[in-house]
């Protein structure tokens, strides 16, 4: 029976109530839809949603005279970019409709996309600002709230140095607003801030830059469309990216292409595979090694491919030897011959597409399984070519761009790292003193009793904010600990070890939430005061771009104003900003209206800085053309076919070299060298250096078509230029600039006022060495990057992906069993790492995984997402609609061990963790997963080991549905490189509550 929790009773079927609401009259389909206020989109979701519990918003006006115009949006809870479509009457939000002409959701839209309107109209948003006061909420004011947060952050910045502070950003913001989150935090002196991406994908990018230059998905989902075989490993599209797995179907449908599923749990997507391969929760590397061992064996692999294109296959040849399909089956559990089936079908049927998510970076070797995953479409062949690629999914709406934008504790935006060079790009761009920003960062004596400049230390990554908190000053490498939390736009519950970070903020000097929802922040602290929320808009109140998995971008329009007192992000920036005093600084280059910069001239900020990743060429009016001419584009391949766009491709796809004045079409897959450069081929970024022992690490007879260079080449810098005897093919003004950026004129050159000569006055000595060393990354005029591609050159250079990474603990990819592992003698054969110290926090390895909890805790424990539901679940559980189709917690359970247990279907039970952690859910009996595993969904909170928290939100802002959250039962593990997470094994116990 269908409960309907917002008011405790039962409740028939929204469908048939909508009708009942309509009286007895026959109506037909479109007055139906009308009526329920829905549109024809709307309908293609009437199996899950249907239409009378939510009424629809009517704007006060008489019949007939509305206003009514329609704003177009994408979609905030996935990262397939769905364009929505909403239609306004005077100001208020009544229909929606997916975009029909967008070529990412072409006309559909997944139950989350359907009901966004309720996301935005929410009854149980934030309202107002509001703080603990004796453990009561209390309404206060912007200013109030404003001054007394920044007051205390002041004090704890003068006590305890600005590293104190922890600025936690969003995969919500726009990329806007994500590179003014990361420029305030620079500005404010700190490294101490991150977003979601840590938690998600920080393994990808870690793994795949490191393999080929770039940490992004290389190709699109259109693109798909073209592919012969598709392998997803650790990916559910059905259910985290619903409409993504449109463009599967299409490639299955048309091309008869074989769609192979390797994952612990029986899917959704599962249901739709040839070939489901099960595999132990925590094993990918060794199922990897165990698919390119019959590849190998049987010379499948793209031996002329690898000889042009790949550094250090040989050595992946040696480890994959050992992976014979004995020890694949006794590490994974999946036959050999399954995989030797599996290895057949990808080398019969290429190119092939590989997917991956979370199910395969959040791991303790995340970072590895990347890599491993990369391998393997290297050795195919699969990397750089139309139907192949790597194609990674990812899971909030610009969490590409948030990346991309910097909004993390080890780079600033377009992935610059944090180096003295990197800062004094970034200082050009902003036009800053240097030295000014070095001042607003703490320094610190370092191990070696030398100081260093926090300014080019790593921060700690929001894995770990917990471990800043809780760890003794002497064991941070930083001035002292973590006095206050900034979460902004962030669910705590999508972390693990929730009974510590519950701990950790009660220590706070202050906690802050800044979210259009309250957050299960507001019941996680058990604190009497010290805590303000912040009400956020939607980004359906404001305006700017957002970027897709595939890299392209899009422009949203603002669809309405500010509901109740939510404030857009980037004005709640600019009010801490002039509260600290350092808003003319910081805004320097941007225009404000009263208190809202505007949010073009901050496009326009970030187009002049970020040429790592040709994030240059997309300006405000290409973005906002794009959009409004949709219907312009193909919808497989992106490229406009005719009108104001020809050729280009949607979005804008990075890297868009050089100025928007250029015109670069944009880049739709990553690495193709059957495509010139200046419309969107490349080959792989030589950011590895020339050389490795010897060997070279530069392309052989491979280059993009139409390249004067026919061979391998390192990055352009203006020394190679004016070796080729390019140089002269810069505009007088591109050379002022190069000298500005070199040091030799002191003024940043203006473009109208530069003559037909370059450099006046003295020319000095080192002249030549200065300006030779600038390169395409720091060079503001984008000369560079125009000349090299005039030539059919990438800026990058064209070098050979490296299927070794020297600086990585493991080179390469090794199997190392989970921290908290079922089996023992794997222990033995295949141990973690050393514990050791780094991102600033001591990080545990060998001691944790030397103790045995396998025979108290006898259930492999795996986590992931629902169709219903997305990230950590507030907004979605206080959709109504949503809300209705899934509204309990629960952990799949085999039969199995259900019945040996005593557990049968819907029973109340205990999930007890090593940790010491409990919760209390549903039992669902299926065979979804395998014997010894569970599975839990993690968009659940507001329920604590037991204890229904309701009571403790502010009145009205309380989820619709509350529940455990799966990662109050996670345990400690964290990648041995990016301190990614493990939320994907750990074990547990089961038990009747």
């Amino acid at each position: 029976m269908l409960r309907k929790k917002a008011n405790g009773v039962a409740r028939g079927s929204r469908l048939s109530s909508t009708v009942a609401e309509q009286g007895v009259t026959a109506i037909d389909r479109r007055t139906f839809l009308k009526r329920s206020g829905l549109t024809i989109g709307g309908a293609a979701a009437i199996s899950t949603l249907s239409g009378g519990m939510v009424k629809r918003a009517e704007a006060q006006t008489a019949a007939g005279t509305a206003d009514v115009v329609t704003r177009k949006s994408v979609c905030t809870h996935c990262s397939v970019g769905c364009t929505v479509i909403a239609e306004v009457e005077n100001g208020v939000w009544t229909r929606q409709a997916p975009g029909y002409d967008s070529p990412f959701n072409i006309g559909a839209h997944c139950a989350k996309g359907a009901s966004v309107r309720e996301h935005a109209h929410g009854d149980r948003r934030l309202k107002y600002p509001m703080k603990l006061v004796g453990g009561k909420w209390q309404r206060v004011s912007w200013d109030e709230a404003i001054n007394e947060i920044g007051d205390k952050m002041l004090e704890v910045r003068e006590t305890s140095g600005p590293d104190s502070v922890y600025w936690l950003g969003s995969a919500k913001f726009s990329n806007e607003q994500a590179y003014l989150f990361r420029k305030f935090a620079a500005y404010w002196g700190t490294n101490n801030v991150d977003h979601q991406a840590r938690i998600c994908h920080s393994t990808t990018v870690s793994g795949v830059a490191n393999t080929w230059g770039y940490g992004a998905m290389t190709n699109s989902y259109n693109d798909i469309h073209n592919a012969r075989s598709m392998i997803l490993i650790g990916s559910n599209p059905a259910e985290a990216h619903p409409v993504s797995l449109l463009h599967l179907l299409k490639c299955k449908e048309e091309n008869n292409a074989p769609l192979i599923v390797c994952d612990p749990r029986f899917t959704r997507t599962a249901a739709h595979a040839d070939e489901f391969v099960r595999f132990r929760p925590g094993t990918d590397v060794a199922l990897i090694w165990g698919i390119l061992y019959h590849v190998f064996e049987n010379g499948w692999e793209d031996k002329e491919y690898i000889s042009s294109r790949v550094w250090g296959m040989d050595q992946i040849r040696e480890e994959v030897r050992k992976w014979n399909p004995g020890e694949v089956e006794r590490v994974t559990g999946v036959p050999g011959s399954q995989l030797e089936r599996v290895a057949r079908t990808l080398a019969e049927n290429r190119p092939g597409t590989l997917i991956w998510c979370m199910g395969g970076t959040q791991h303790t070797n995340g970072s590895s399984n990347t890599r491993a995953y990369s391998i393997l479409q290297l050795a195919l062949g699969n990397i750089g070519t139309s139907g192949g690629g790597a194609n990674i999914f990812r899971g909030h709406d610009n969490v590409q761009g948030a990346t991309d934008l910097g909004v993390l504790a080890d780079t600033l935006p377009g992935y610059y790292g944090l180096s003295a060079g990197a800062y004094a790009h970034w200082a050009r761009v902003w036009g800053e003193d240097l030295d000014w920003l070095k001042g607003r960062f703490a320094t610190m004596q370092g191990k070696d009793g030398k100081d260093k400049l926090m300014m080019n230390e790593t921060g700690i990554p929001v894995s770990r904010w917990i471990d800043g908190v809780l760890e003794a000053k002497e064991n941070l490498e930083q001035p002292d600990q973590t006095k206050v939390m900034v979460f902004w736009g962030h669910a705590p519950n999508s972390q693990t070890r929730l009974p510590e970070m519950q701990k950790a903020m009660g220590m706070l000097d202050l906690l802050v939430v800044v979210d259009p929802y309250p957050t299960m922040t507001a019941v996680l602290q058990d604190r009497q005061d010290g805590v303000y929320l912040l009400p956020a808009s939607t980004q359906y109140e404001t305006y700017g771009s957002v970027t897709a998995s595939n890299r392209s971008i899009q422009w949203r329009e603002a669809v309405v104003e500010p509901l109740f007192e939510s404030l857009p992000d980037h004005i709640i920036m600019y009010k801490f900003a002039k509260k600290f005093g350092f808003e003319d600084r910081l805004f320097r280059n941007i225009e404000v209206n009263g208190e809202e910069p505007l949010v073009e001239d901050i496009t326009r900020e970030w187009n002049r800085g970020m040429w790592t990743i040709g994030m240059t060429g997309q300006s405000p009016e290409r973005l906002k053309s794009h959009m409004e001419n949709q219907h312009t584009f193909d919808k497989t391949t992106l490229r406009g076919v005719g009108g104001p766009h020809d050729g280009e491709f949607y979005g804008l796809p990075w890297p868009c070299w050089g100025t928007p004045e250029m015109k670069h079409t944009g880049s739709a897959n990553l690495y193709d060298v059957s495509v010139p450069v200046a419309k969107g081929g490349m080959g792989f970024r030589a950011r590895f250096g020339v050389e490795r022992n010897g060997d070279n690490l530069l392309a052989e007879n491979s280059w993009p078509v139409g390249s004067e260079i026919e061979d391998g080449y390192p990055e352009f810098t203006m020394a190679m230029l004016k070796g080729l005897g390019w140089d002269q093919d810069l505009s007088p003004y591109e050379r002022r600039m190069i000298e500005y950026v070199a040091g030799i004129i002191k003024e940043r050159p203006n473009e109208e006022e530069v003559g037909e000569t370059s450099h006046q006055g003295e020319i000095p000595s080192d002249y030549d060495d200065k300006v030779g060393g600038v390169n395409w990354k720091v060079d503001l005029s984008g000369g560079i990057q125009r000349v090299a591609i005039n030539h059919g050159c990438a800026p990058y250079g064209n070098a050979k992906a490296r299927a070794v990474v020297w600086t990585f603990p493991d080179p390469v990819p090794l199997h190392r069993e989970p921290l908290y592992a079922p089996n023992r003698e794997l222990v033995a054969d295949y141990p973690t790492i050393a514990d050791k110290t780094f991102w600033r926090v001591p990080t545990a390895y060998k001691s944790i995984q030397d103790v045995d909890h396998s025979k108290d805790f006898p259930l492999v424990m795996t986590s992931g997402r629902l169709v219903e539901y997305e990230g950590g679940g507030d907004e979605s559980r206080s959709n109504s609609w949503l809300a209705e189709l899934q509204q309990d917690m629960f952990v799949e359970i085999n039969t199995f061990d259900a019945n040996n247990l005593g557990i049968r279907d819907r029973d109340t039970v205990w999930l007890h963790s090593p940790s010491g952690a409990k919760i209390k859910v549903m039992a669902m009996l299926t065979e979804r997963v395998g014997r010894g595993v569970v599975f839990c969904p993690f968009h659940f909170g507001g329920h604590f080991q037991g204890v229904d928290q309701r009571d403790k939100y502010p009145e009205g802002a309380d989820p619709i549905v509350l529940g455990e959250a799966c990662n109050t039962a996670q345990t400690y593990g964290y990648d041995m490189v990016t301190q990614m997470q493990e939320s994907k094994t750990t074990l547990c116990r089961i038990e009747r509550a």
